[in-house]
């Protein structure tokens, strides 16, 4: 083989693993989409999940995120807010930009993460998203009517650094089982004590993704309380009797390792009536 070949070679060689170390950093915004079909609902409901977001920046006056929401057809009926919104340690100017450009515009529930208590302003934060409208559920659920008159259960509990373990048993007792319930918890870990109770869907987040990922071969490396390999890093998970959904959230540079082949999401669900064979 000639000099001149072996030059190409490393050219090309060089070339497609800088392209795939572009693509496996890519940190743009991804628009993930689940379809719940489920005979407790007669009218089609849209949920909007922001999870992990840790003040993070999406572009001036956090356009790039808010603009994605707006664009969406049809329009969220509510947006779920599933802890770690504010970070422990960067500023917190984004994050209150993200709210109120959201509760401006839409009904929002959101329940704290453990970087909420972390921080070790928690109360405060609760305090500041109320004063948003916004929607703070401690152990609470809220019968929401959307605008089309479809009735949900949305419930949801702080994160166990709150030290509320009897919230969950609290918002179990209150679900009604002829009305499609959603729990906002912001750990997916404790899934098998959210199966106790009988929510129809679970929401949560915290994993990150597992931070790095190889598409269609590992799902996460490490997430948080689960360790290597997690089973709950990012994506859709049925039960018997419920669904688990956890979005791989919204941080980036808040984070000290970046994020492989785990673009940072903003996920949408849609609840539709079931379809008869």
């Amino acid at each position: 083989m000639t000099k001149r070949k072996k030059m190409m070679i490393w050219i090309l060689a060089a070339v497609l693993v800088v392209a795939l170390l572009i693509v496996a950093c890519d940190s743009r915004l991804l628009l993930r989409s689940y379809v719940i079909e489920t005979e407790e609902v007669s009218d089609p409901v849209r949920l909007v999940v922001l999870t992990d977001l840790h003040s993070c920046r999406y572009g001036e006056h956090q356009r790039e995120l808010l603009d994605m929401v707006a664009e969406l057809t049809p329009q969220p009926d509510a947006v779920l807010l599933v802890g770690d919104i504010v970070d422990d340690e960067l500023p917190e100017e984004n994050a209150w930009t993200t709210i109120e450009g959201l509760s401006a515009a839409y009904p929002c529930f959101y329940v704290t993460g453990n970087h909420e208590w972390r921080s070790g302003e928690a109360e405060r934060i609760c305090a500041q998203m109320e004063d948003c409208g916004v929607t703070v559920l401690h152990g609470e659920t809220v019968n929401f009517s959307t605008a089309g008159g479809q009735l949900i259960q949305i419930c949801g509990i702080d994160d166990p650094d709150a030290g509320a373990e009897e919230q969950l048993a609290q918002v179990g007792s209150q679900v009604e089982p002829e009305t499609f319930s959603v729990l906002i918890a912001h750990r997916p870990e404790r899934i098998e004590t959210y199966l106790q109770y009988p929510f129809d869907l679970i929401v949560s987040g915290h994993a990150h993704g597992g931070q790095w990922r190889i598409p269609g071969v590992l799902n996460g490396l490490f997430a948080p309380q689960q360790g290597l390999f997690p089973r709950y890093a990012g994506g859709q998970y049925d039960f018997e009797d419920a669904t688990l959904i956890v979005s791989r959230g919204l941080a980036r540079e808040s984070t000290r390792i970046p994020r492989i082949f785990n673009r940072p999401e903003l996920v949408v669900i849609d609840l539709v009536p079931e379809q008869t064979p």
